[in-house]
């Protein structure tokens, strides 16, 4: 096998890859991982790649149970399910607005529009990135550190069984778990209450936010990411024990009773601050993409040059023919327009203005969330969702549901692309054919949309009423949250200037800082409730203490499926759950 740095070895032509199992293998996890991680979107704000989990999964089967399966097969499996997995996530950060502005509300409102939205950015995500591959990952040879991970795991061999079986164990004890909490049997009125443990003692007041949300989804996120997500935890503590106690102490807060003071720290300071932070960070890693950006151009002109000569390329090196791409290119333009017309209050020239406009900006974001993730596996697709958002509003007078549907769109598109670059950096890694991984994600990925529409749906009115998610709920929706504060204060002229621009430096310094993805981090969790935050630091340090006292390969070996399965056993019983509640 190929190292990062080396080209692949020539793949024998009888080798196993392209195969029924692969795909149905992939189409299953991928649809199961969208579920689960469209779950922890609405929960943290933030998802989680399923390619770990899609690969060690895939050797069980493949290799264990059919007793056939290869390093590059299994590399099909997990771009099919990390390619649905994406597409749930980028409509998880949008779709959930249309709900928490009340646009569903609307007499004419339908879902086809948004639907027709997102299957154009899944097609378009994947078609505007794959000529850049070659000057991404032959060229500059970006790290994807994902790609890389996800590698070494196809080519570990048979400790892919022993993760499976702590992947299992995660899994039960997480369903366990979570099943019990959701009967309401350990419920005690002021201790523990809709999942939350009250840590306040008499000691600490409200506007602490003294609570810890009893999730282990949020504790396995933390384990996951360890040392990398400890911005996220110092972020809400800075929020929480800092800022908070201080504006009441210097006064800056109107004297309220408790609960009503912790609202309004929450709504007035703390969230225009947060989303302020989002959109700085989101802006500074745009500048500081360009030098990338620059040489990502030049790298698409080169491709576009090669693809000429496509006919001499390799089996091995071949990439997605060009008719292909002008094929899917045209229908995801399509998609779009369409799309945008059908919206209510667009006009036929706005739609074919939102179309152009959305797919160069498409282009623009995919690029530079693809030299992001290469260099740092920081995706930071809530910013550019925030400019999307703006930027649509102003060119479409106003309309908010057609602002949002070019946001879905341009959002699972640039999902798509950070995906698709990660997927492949782990191919040519493995010795996949890269043409064959590019049909596999071009032709499946937009089923992730579907997937994530219907899991949206069903826990919106998972509680037989509505509002089965958002600010006040055990799943916040943060991302979504964030954009619906921004498109209220566009559209009601409120914007908090003054904690809007003062997050936005924040941001932006964070963002310019060593600390790869701080800004995005920070800015969340400044918008999130603590009692989430707090669950996830608490799994950031474990980690990190695990990892310091048994090592970084113990860590990665069993820490890693054991919170893989974590995550998808409370996920998978919370979306369970939604769903008897809708049918009841």
């Amino acid at each position: 096998m190929a190292t990062p740095n080396q080209m692949p070895q020539k793949t024998s032509v009888t080798y196993r890859e392209f195969s029924l199992a692969a795909v149905l293998l992939g189409l299953v996890q991928g649809i199961v991982l969208n579920i689960a991680f469209v779950y922890i979107a609405l929960e943290l704000g933030f998802s989680i790649g399923g390619s770990t989990i899609a690969a060690i999964l895939g050797y069980v089967f493949l290799h264990g149970v059919l007793g056939k399966g290869t390093a590059v097969e299994n590399n099909i499996n997990q771009t099919i399910a990390s390619g649905i997995d994406s597409a749930g996530t980028g409509v998880a950060f949008v779709l959930p607005a249309v709900f928490l502005l009340g646009l569903h509300q609307h007499p004419q409102f339908s879902l086809f529009p948004l639907l027709a939205a997102g299957i154009s950015g899944a097609l378009l995500g994947v078609v505007l990135i794959i000529p850049l591959r070659k000057q991404l990952i032959e060229l500059q040879r970006l790290r994807f550190p994902t790609g890389v991970a996800v590698a070494s795991i196809i080519t570990s061999g048979y400790a892919g069984a022993d993760k499976a079986r702590l992947m299992g164990i995660g899994f039960l004890i997480a369903a366990t778990w979570k099943s019990l909490l959701l009967t309401g049997w350990l419920e005690m009125p002021g201790i523990l209450q809709n999942e939350e443990l009250n840590l306040s003692f008499g000691l600490f007041p409200s506007y602490m936010a003294p609570a810890l949300y009893l999730s282990l989804l949020n504790f396995a996120a933390g384990l996951l990411s360890g040392r990398a997500g400890l911005p996220f935890f110092i972020g809400g503590a800075f929020a929480w024990w800092i800022i908070s106690p201080t504006s009441v102490a210097l006064g800056w807060t109107p004297q309220l009773p408790a609960a009503e003071l912790t609202q309004y720290i929450f709504e007035k300071m703390l969230s225009p601050l947060g989303i302020g932070i989002l959109t700085g960070a989101a802006v500074m890693e745009a500048m500081l993409a360009l030098p990338a950006l620059k040489s990502a151009l030049h790298g698409l002109f080169d491709a576009t040059h090669q693809q000429a000569q496509a006919s001499q390329a390799t089996p091995e090196h071949a990439e997605m023919p060009a008719q292909v791409l002008v094929i899917g290119g045209f229908l995801g333009v399509l998609f779009f327009f369409i799309a945008a017309w059908f919206t209510p209050g667009v006009s036929f020239s706005q739609a074919l203005l939102a179309a152009l406009v959305g797919v160069l900006w498409m282009g623009l974001a995919g690029l530079i969330v693809a030299q992001a993730t290469g260099l740092t596996d920081i995706s930071p697709i809530s910013g550019m969702a925030l400019i999307s958002v703006t930027l649509m509003l102003l060119i479409l007078d106003g309309n908010m549901l057609a602002a949002i549907l070019v946001t879905v769109a341009v959002a699972v598109a640039i999902g798509q692309g950070a995906d698709m670059m990660q997927d492949l950096k782990t191919g040519f890694i493995v010795g996949s054919r890269p043409f064959l991984q590019q049909i596999a994600q071009f032709a499946t990925t937009w089923i992730g949309v579907l997937v994530a529409f219907g899991v949206i749906y069903l826990l919106w009115h998972g509680n037989g009423q509505g509002a089965g998610f958002g600010p006040g709920t055990a799943l916040p929706a943060p991302q979504a949250a964030a954009l619906t504060s921004v498109v209220e204060s566009v559209q009601n002229h409120s914007v908090a200037v003054d904690k809007f621009v003062l997050g936005g430096l924040i941001g932006a310094l964070l963002s310019a800082s060593p600390f790869s993805g701080a800004g995005v981090l920070v800015g969340l969790a400044v918008y999130l409730p603590f009692a989430v935050t707090f669950g996830y630091g608490i799994g950031c340090l474990c980690a990190l203490w695990i990892t310091h006292r048994r090592g970084a390969s113990y860590a990665e070996n069993t820490l890693v499926p054991l919170a893989a399965g974590l995550i998808i056993g409370e996920a998978l019983v919370g979306v369970g759950n939604a769903i008897y509640c809708v049918l009841l």
